[in-house]
């Protein structure tokens, strides 16, 4: 399952036309370049797919269009997870339907549910699709945590809960979760600050942001890592941060969506409630894409 879902991962943006529509075709361009330059899985329709503000019909093409043209080359993950177990369990078997590989599904926001709500939702969840579900927990952004022994619980409880987008921040509790989970429970870094770190623990990957940018340099401070050479992993990690900070310097994906414009995809901007990038946050993240050679138009 490893395998299959990979190690790095991308949460790719996604476009939209100049009149403000899912541009499919534009988005089979980037899940394309992006696998061609190493990623092993796509996220789509996830938080910096802006997944939350599309509606069930473009959240289903577009899940389509993106697999339909990496193929087996990516697994692709789609993102079903909303604040109402119904609408998710719906959004779940749509994705399956629609030939992903496998489905995200974000602790529900707003509602603030309560452990055992957790368990009863992603269990609905895991009951209504043969594909793998991974718990996407960002309680910065649901203003709920899953705890680890409930996530761990609803991986005994259900097999095809397959693991964890982790971005809690919190590396104790991610460490207690790679401490206690079951063999070939895929534990992926939800932040892209912590991806060293997160290696360091035991975590399998990175589903991450700057990736759009940076999956060669990913890639080769994974492989250091794993070969030993925990040095020059340190060094790649620590020349990426002034990009990863420069990312994240507002709401993301508002950052990463002006950088694809800049080196020549048209993804166009984010929907409301996200606005444009302030001038001074792209006057810091432009000379940091100059590694970056800008993609020519189709």
């Amino acid at each position: 399952m490893k395998r299959q879902l990979g190690t790095i991962v991308t949460a790719m943006v996604t476009p939209f036309d100049e009149g403000g529509d899912v541009d499919l075709r534009e988005a089979a361009r980037l899940a394309r370049w992006l696998v061609e330059r190493g990623n092993d899985g796509l996220v789509v329709a996830g938080s910096t797919g802006e997944g939350q503000t599309l509606d069930s019909v473009e959240r289903v093409a577009l899940w389509k269009a993106v697999k339909d043209e990496v193929g087996s080359d990516a697994a692709v993950v789609a993102n079903a997870g909303t604040n109402s177990t119904c609408e998710s369990v719906s959004a779940a078997q749509a994705a399956e339907s629609a030939g992903v590989d496998a489905i995200l599904a974000v602790v529900p926001y707003y509602n603030k549910p309560t452990q055992t709500g957790m368990l009863a939702h992603f269990g609905a969840v895991a009951e209504a699709t043969a594909l793998p579900v991974v718990v996407y927990n960002i309680p910065g952004r649901t203003a709920a945590n899953m705890l680890p022994e409930t996530l761990l619980e609803l991986g005994h409880r259900h097999a095809n809960v397959v693991g964890v987008k982790e971005s809690s921040g919190d590396l104790k509790q991610i460490g207690m979760i790679l401490r206690d989970r079951s063999a070939g429970f895929i534990v992926w870094s939800g932040d892209d600050h912590l991806f060293l770190p997160c290696l360091s623990l035991g975590a399998d990957g990175v589903v991450g942001v700057a990736s759009h940018l940076c999956s060669r340099e990913y890639r080769r401070m994974l492989d250091a890592y794993r070969r030993g050479r925990v040095g020059e992993a340190a060094e790649i990690h620590a020349s990426l941060l002034p990009l990863i900070d420069a990312l994240f310097a507002v709401t993301s994906p508002i950052p990463v969506k002006w950088a694809m414009r800049e080196i020549g995809f048209r993804v166009g901007e984010c929907r409301l409630p996200l606005d444009r990038m302030p001038e001074s946050a792209a006057a810091r993240l432009r000379p940091l894409l100059a590694p970056y050679a800008p993609v020519e138009s189709r």
